[in-house]
């Protein structure tokens, strides 16, 4: 569907752009304005929600560039931004005009700013930090005004830098946490150092440092990391600059547009076609470091299960070597930083959701593609079986959809859970972040007899209904569907129509990630008919919006949870609520369906479930580290006194140590594999040790144990409905 609907919008686009195009001429052939004048065409033309580019957007682009430029307020002066702000109202009728002088006058600026930068910081470098005065730094950047004067710049400086020092210092203290009892006594009028005997090794008390050694060697190593950052810098072009410029301009219609230069485009070929070299994660940026938004199933950070989402990376090093600081640093290079050659490791300095610091190596690697298919497990509740399926995303094969793909996969393992005697099915599609709209239809096929599963609106057009057309039935019992925050797009489309046709208990998040649109990559290449400047890269466009089949969209709100469960992202952002500039929710008029005639008695259900949860000390547990997660990312205030540094992390850990105890909860559920794959294990050492692991990990997993309780609970009702319909009869 999106391959044709991504065609017959090219052939759109083409068929008026032609014209349009072809006649215009460019001043010097320049080919930053004809990639301005050709984006803003096709986000006009083809855009979902196509903005009007105003006075109010061009405010928006003002601010949101200088931020993008300049997240942490460490090179422009105030004096910079007033000069600037008389483009504040001029932006849109220079973007109308394809006018790039806004971008020209802040791009100078900025480069001359940073050359400003390169003498401060190795000045600033020059001076020891004292670590026992008492000041603090706030890391809400976006609530600091810019710096009025150079000396307030480099104030500015001395306290980031003193910052991004503090943690190296302690580190290179705490490598003397082994170190022996050193003791001084006079011998022939000459000191003579005494090592009382330890065990420690000559290779250990080479690393002992005192203070003073510590203080020299965390500024070294922070101004070697500044200077690979402006090396970095440097090699940056001027057109790697105006794709942010242009990306900024992007941003304002949705987060999910976006513009791809000619060498990101093959990027994201390379990453759609399922080849991931890196770690395994996708990242957003913030002034603080690189969020990670997205754990890839199969890559290293999800086999390692040391970093979550939310996690921020502060600081990246290449094996073993002093890391860099990438704070205030693009996205993109950063990125960089990150991504390297399969086999080779990577040392990622992470601020945890709970605000503790982390060192985490991992070794960059391929997804291992397996990982990312549905898997089922029996579940042994004392004389009862259920079963589990875990799909970490709905993928297909867009060149054979026959080949494999997940709606066929998830059929095969409800069969086999049918055949070794479950008696209701958990399907899993916590951190699930979408995929083939296709599949979500024939999936949701197999729960209910026929009708409609999604409605898809496109940008001026009608609505289309997408029914299931298949009036068979494969699985009929109870139906328990797991969510969390991050079950996004298909995966909200499946929990939303189950929901709506009373055929499941959605249980998780009080609401799901919120993404309802569908993006089409279209090649600009393919818009203007002649074209001197070569491949000018391509652009991720939101066309469409997915409704429920009940008339609203799960755009922005998700699905709300029958059976709410707290987990720690409860009480911060997290989703589509937490990206820039996101569509609006909204409600179309609903498809036709007949609800589920089973017996699912809800409000009981829920009723029973709420108060096993208030009963539950592991859902106390959970809530309790979820509102300490909240507070820990509302302090923005950070002291520089390294003694009250040290209390506070000493605080911090140990409350981190405390909940560290949710890990060793124990449902007592039993999980066994099914047969077929027992079969494989004789033949496949790898798999038994993976799906060890994963037995493991339900066993410690509540909300799996609550999803088996309302199964209970729905098999029940089920009984006593067809108990009470026999007497009728």
């Amino acid at each position: 569907m999106k391959r044709n609907l991504a065609y017959a919008l090219i052939v759109m686009l083409v068929a008026v752009a032609s014209c349009s195009f072809t006649k215009q001429s460019f001043v010097n052939d320049d080919k930053d304005k004809l990639l301005l004048d050709l984006i803003t065409y096709v986000l006009e033309k083809g855009h979902y929600e196509p903005k009007h580019i105003d006075d109010d957007f061009s405010v928006h682009v003002f601010e949101d560039f200088i931020d993008v430029l300049d997240p942490t307020k460490r090179y422009f002066l105030a004096s910079d931004i007033q000069e600037f702000e008389k483009y504040k109202f001029q932006i849109d009728d220079q973007i109308n005009n394809t006018d790039i002088t806004f971008f020209n006058v802040v791009y100078n600026r900025l480069i001359e700013r940073m050359n400003d930068a390169k003498i401060i910081y190795k000045e600033v470098l020059e001076v020891p930090f004292d670590y026992n005065i008492e000041e603090s730094i706030s890391i809400k950047y976006e609530d600091e005004p810019f710096a009025a004067s150079k000396s307030e710049l480099k104030e500015r400086w001395r306290k980031q830098l003193k910052y991004a020092t503090l943690g190296t210092y302690d580190s290179k203290l705490n490598q003397s946490v082994k170190a022996p009892k050193i003791t001084k006594k006079l011998k022939n009028e000459q000191v003579e150092t005494t090592i009382e005997d330890s065990g420690i090794s000559k290779e250990e008390l080479d690393k002992v440092l005192t203070p003073e050694a510590a203080e020299i060697a965390s500024r070294e190593a922070t101004r070697k990391t500044l200077d690979e950052f402006f090396d970095f810098i440097d090699d940056l072009e001027r057109k790697d600059w105006f794709v942010q410029y242009i990306n900024t301009i992007v941003d304002e219609f949705d987060p999910h547009t976006f513009y791809f230069a000619p060498e990101d485009k093959e990027k994201f070929d390379v990453s759609m076609s399922g080849k991931f070299e890196g770690i395994g994660a996708r990242l957003q940026k913030k002034a603080e470091g690189a969020k990670i938004v997205e754990i890839i199933s199969g890559g290293p950070v999800w086999r390692d299960q040391r970093l979550e989402v939310g996690d921020e990376i502060i600081r990246v090093g290449q094996e073993g070597n002093d890391p860099i600081d990438i704070v205030g640093m693009r996205l993109d290079d950063a990125i960089k930083l990150i991504k390297g050659p399969e086999g080779t490791v990577v040392d990622l300095t992470v601020r945890k959701v709970d605000g503790s610091i982390e060192v985490i190596s991992l070794t960059r690697d391929v997804v291992e593609l397996e990982e990312s298919y549905a898997k089922s497990a029996n579940i042994i509740k004392g004389d009862q079986k259920f079963g589990l399926i875990n799909l970490p995303k709905f993928y297909v094969d867009f060149n054979d959809y026959s080949e494999r793909n997940a709606a066929t996969d998830v059929a095969k393992e409800v069969e086999r859970l049918k055949q070794e005697g479950a008696e209701g099915l958990i399907l899993d599609l916590r951190d699930n972040g979408g995929g083939s709209l296709k599949t979500v239809v024939e999936m949701a096929g197999l729960f209910i007899k026929d009708g409609p599963i999604v409605q898809v609106r496109s940008n001026g057009k009608g609505k289309d209904v997408y029914d299931d057309k298949d009036e068979r039935i494969q699985w009929d019992g109870p139906l328990v569907i797991l969510v969390n925050e991050l079950s996004a797009s298909a995966s909200e489309i499946l929990a939303a129509a189950m929901q709506d046709y009373k055929r499941a208990i959605v249980i998780g998040s009080k609401q799901t990630f919120g993404k309802g649109t569908v993006q089409n990559v279209i090649p600009l290449e393919n818009i203007v008919r002649s074209n001197e400047h070569g491949d000018l890269g391509a652009i991720k466009l939101t066309t469409q919006k997915f409704y429920r089949i009940n008339g609203g969209s799960t755009q922005l709100e998700g699905v709300k949870s029958d059976v709410v469960v707290p987990d720690k992202y409860s009480y911060i952002d997290l989703g589509e609520r937490d990206q820039a500039n996101p569509l609006k929710w909204d409600k179309i008029s609903p498809a036709e369906y007949n609800i589920w005639d089973g017996y699912i008695d809800y409000d009981q259900t829920i009723a029973n479930s709420k108060k096993r949860m208030a009963e539950n000390n592991q859902i106390k547990l959970i809530e309790e580290n979820a509102k300490w997660i909240k507070d820990q990312q509302e302090e923005n205030v950070i002291s520089l006194n390294y003694d009250i540094y040290r209390a506070e992390e000493k605080k911090d850990k140990t409350k981190s140590d405390y909940f560290k105890s949710l890990t060793e909860y124990d449902s007592k559920l039993t999980f066994k594999s099914l047969k077929y794959e027992e079969e494989l294990f004789t033949q496949d050492a790898d798999l038994r040790e993976k799906r060890d692991r994963w037995h493991i990990n339900l066993a410690k997993d509540v909300y799996v144990e609550e999803a088996v309780n309302v199964l209970q609970d729905l098999k029940i009702n089920n009984l006593k409905h067809a108990k009470l319909a026999s007497l009728k009869d």
